[in-house]
């Protein structure tokens, strides 16, 4: 997350512009991914932190790249982790692209 600024703790729009979905997706996915459990605020705001951010993006990947259904990417998600380097290589390009991204458009 190089062009966003790194904070403690990330408020719904923040997390929508990190991982580009929509609000009502990532509430969805609250209820169907029981690790994704964001605190909420006073005022009844949900608060993500860096580790749920991180989640979501593993959702959308497993769900939009790799082209699982919900119950496969939950099963996944329950797997121990075995990456290989290729798929870590991957995953990394594509968070560097979409920071390059929001720099450029910011620039613009």
């Amino acid at each position: 997350m190089g062009a966003v600024q790194e904070k403690l703790f990330y408020k719904i729009s923040d997390v929508c512009k990190i991982t580009g979905l929509e609000a009502y997706v990532i509430r969805f996915w609250e209820t169907e991914f029981p690790t994704l459990h964001p605190k909420k605020s006073k005022g009844n705001q949900r608060i993500y932190i860096k580790k749920e951010i991180d989640l979501i993006l593993e959702i959308k990947r497993l769900l939009y790249q790799e082209k699982l259904t919900i119950a496969g990417a939950r099963k996944r998600l329950r797997q121990p982790v075995h990456k290989t380097p290729k798929v870590h290589a991957n995953q990394t390009i594509s968070v560097i692209k979409k920071e390059l991204e929001e720099i450029l458009h910011l620039l613009n």
